[in-house]
């Protein structure tokens, strides 16, 4: 993927259904040729209307769309040379697989040589060669799901739309569709636009992600930045877990802060955004950063005393419900075999500590 080699940009982009209120504002943002990019978000955060004005379906209210340097404003679906993959798939019942496959290639009416060779190719790529002659109707969700992919593909587009299209699939179909997706897009080369709500799909896939909310984009960055270095409160407790603890910002030491809990308890973290001493905030910290303090806790590290509450089996670990004068529970990452576990008892002491450059403090409490 290169930097500088853009395939698609949003330049002031705006759109409102209602003329009053603001689906998508000021949307500035660049797609690179042979990316994956993700929009993530909430239901109502806009993302899919961006990706629907991408592909035709809506039409921005203000502002540009370009792909490879031609505005496509008001650039019917058909003419964008755009693959698009819904969630509901979107098959044709009465068609077979080839028939569903070759569909976009008669609409550009290519000679049936070339139809058979691309749809087989096509077919191929997905593994899906040998149910040609079914219909959608006899096919799994799953195999619907590659079909429709390689309906997207046929035609050799610039770009491909996915909107949530593991939706409707089973948790472990839906993973291994993930890995399957991510494969096809490093064998191919194909820039990606795929829109979804869960985290766990957009870190899995992802070479980039744009993280939405009421209409904006609240950070745009590769997945572990996302996760390691999230720019607000939002982004921190949407991607991943986050714990959140509540209470002031004291002073301020360079890119650090001195953050008071509203029991008096002083924790050092990270100054996100440069707060001035006085403020309000909340500040979050990883369940897996933080640490059960076995009786002394290391020079330098934050501190907290709290009780312990409950056990969450994970399989690979266990989450320790902890907790914390006047503030909200906090989840512990305890890995099994651990000492504590032994004798875990609810109501018991706790001691939790955790680096100060885990701990980002966002202004606002």
């Amino acid at each position: 993927m290169k930097t500088d080699d853009v395939i698609v940009s949003f330049r002031g982009v705006r759109k409102t259904y209602d003329g009053e209120t603001l689906v998508v504002k000021q949307l500035d943002l660049d797609i690179y040729q042979g990316e994956f990019l993700t929009l993530l978000g909430p239901s109502g955060s806009g993302k899919t209307t961006c990706l629907m004005m991408l592909a035709g379906f809506e039409f921005p209210t203000g502002g540009e769309i370009w792909l490879d340097g031609t505005l496509l404003n008001t650039v019917p679906p058909h003419k964008r040379n755009i693959g698009m993959v819904f969630q509901n798939y979107a098959l044709f019942p009465h068609l077979t697989v080839e028939q569903n496959v070759a569909y976009p290639l008669t609409v550009r009416k290519l000679s049936a040589e070339e139809r058979a060779h691309r749809t087989n190719n096509a077919l191929k790529m997905v593994r899906m060669e040998s149910f040609a002659k079914r219909y959608p109707a006899q096919l799994s969700g799953g195999q619907q799901q590659r079909i429709a992919l390689a309906r997207a593909l046929v035609f050799e587009p610039k770009l491909v739309l996915m909107d949530e299209p593991l939706g409707a699939l089973d948790k472990q179909l839906r993973e291994h569709m993930q890995y399957e997706l991510k494969s096809l897009h490093e064998k191919l080369g194909v820039t990606f636009v795929y829109v979804t709500h869960d985290q766990g799909e957009a870190l899995t896939m992802s070479d980039r992600v744009a993280v939405f909310d009421k209409g904006i984009v609240q950070q745009l960055d590769t997945v572990d930045r996302l996760y390691e270095s999230p720019c607000n409160e939002f982004v921190a407790n949407f991607i991943g877990d986050s714990n959140k603890l509540r209470g002031t910002i004291a002073n301020v030491d360079g890119e650090y802060c001195e953050f008071h809990l509203i029991d008096g308890t002083r924790l050092t973290g990270r100054n996100i955004g440069g707060a001035r001493a006085g403020t309000p905030a909340v500040a979050c910290i990883r369940p897996e950063r933080m640490k059960l303090a076995n009786g002394v806790s290391r020079p330098g590290a934050n501190a907290l005393s709290g009780e312990a509450r409950g056990l969450i089996y994970f399989g690979d670990h266990v989450r320790m419900r902890c907790g914390l004068p006047e503030q909200d529970e906090c989840f512990v990452k305890v890995p099994l075999g651990t000492d504590a576990l032994e004798t875990f008892a609810p109501g018991a002491p706790v001691a939790l500590e955790f680096a100060p450059e885990h701990l980002r403090v966002f202004a606002g409490a």
